[in-house]
Parts: structure tokens; C-alpha cells; sequence
């Protein structure tokens, strides 16, 4: 590191490089929406706040994306020709030349699913991996939540959607034998 001279224009008044300055950052993580609403109504003004349901929500928004100069942040990963891509970045699904959309809910039921395809997921495992509560196991939620994203499976043209197994649960099921990864 070389010496500061007075006309160096990147450095502040003082002599502190602003690139070195600390910015307070407060992170609370909590399941909870009352509870992030109560830290939110407590800390105000104390500092920015980012306020973030659990782990797996705050590290895709502090992941950093790694690209090269000049490259389109909205670009995604490029999916190979009979694969389902779940791009957790931008929490998107996609299949061949098509996209959609996905929830957080619809994002974390996929990705849960998709870690082990060929298990079939009790309702009771799927809501604790998805809802992350112990307390509250519909299996109303986890049926609606199912609903929309074999919907949106289905728009894509796949031919992965999630079946259920009478009396067990939910499994990941792939008819025309694609290969599906997480990104």
C-alpha cells in the first residue's frame, strides 16, 4: 500500500479510505413474520436492518455472484439439454428454452425434494424442511403448496412433477427420465 498524498481524491477527510470505513449492519434471523415485525418496530433507526426468515434466505442474499467483468447479472445458468435447473440465486426453475418463477415455499419444496428424487418425503418432513416450524404440521399447506408447483412444472414441459405415495408421503418423480440438479 503506498503512501496518501494530499490530492489523493480517494481518500476522505482524515485520511480513511472509504472502501475500509465499517457500515453497521444489523441481521436478525428469525421464522417468525410477528417476531421480525416486533425487531423492526424495536430497532428502527438504530441502524439498516435486513430482516430474513432463516440461514438458507440470508446466504442467497449475501451470496456474492461470481462473474466476470461487464457480465449480465440477470444471465442464467446455462441448462443442459434435458435437465430441470433449479437456480437458486434468482429462485427460478428452468427446463430447455423455458422459465418460471418460483416462491420461496415453491423454491424450498423443489430443493428439498430434490436432494434425495427417489425418497418419498413424509408431510411432517416436508413441512419441518420447508416451514422450518415444528409446531404446525398441515398437511393442507403442504398439498397447496404441491398443487401450484406442479403447475408451474407442468408449464415448463418436464416431465418431473411430484407424485404422491398413498399413506407415506411425496417423492420427486422424473417420467421421461431427464436428470435434475441444483444450482
Amino acid at each position: 500500500m503506498g503512501a496518501v498524498t494530499e490530492d489523493d481524491e480517494s481518500t476522505m477527510p482524515g485520511g480513511s479510505d472509504p472502501a475500509e470505513e465499517l457500515f453497521p449492519l444489523l441481521i436478525a434471523v428469525t421464522p417468525s413474520p410477528a417476531e421480525r415485525i416486533r425487531l423492526a418496530e424495536r430497532l428502527d433507526g438504530i441502524a439498516p436492518l435486513l430482516l430474513v426468515a432463516d440461514l438458507d434466505e440470508l446466504r442467497r442474499l449475501i451470496a456474492a455472484p461470481q462473474q466476470l467483468p461487464g457480465a449480465s447479472s440477470t444471465r442464467a445458468p446455462a441448462a443442459v439439454p434435458g435437465t430441470l435447473l433449479i437456480d437458486s440465486a434468482r429462485s427460478t426453475a428452468r427446463w430447455r428454452d423455458r422459465e418460471v418463477d418460483l416462491t420461496r415455499l415453491e423454491h424450498d419444496l423443489l430443493t428439498c425434494l430434490n436432494t434425495e428424487p427417489v425418497r418419498v418425503w413424509s408431510y411432517a418432513e416436508l413441512h419441518r424442511s420447508v416451514w422450518r416450524d415444528e409446531g404446525l404440521r398441515r398437511k393442507a399447506d403442504v398439498q397447496s403448496l404441491v398443487k401450484r408447483l406442479r403447475r408451474k412444472l407442468n408449464q415448463l414441459g418436464t416431465g418431473v412433477t411430484i407424485d404422491a405415495v398413498r399413506g407415506v408421503g411425496l417423492r420427486l418423480t422424473d417420467h421421461q427420465r431427464p436428470n435434475v440438479s441444483g444450482a
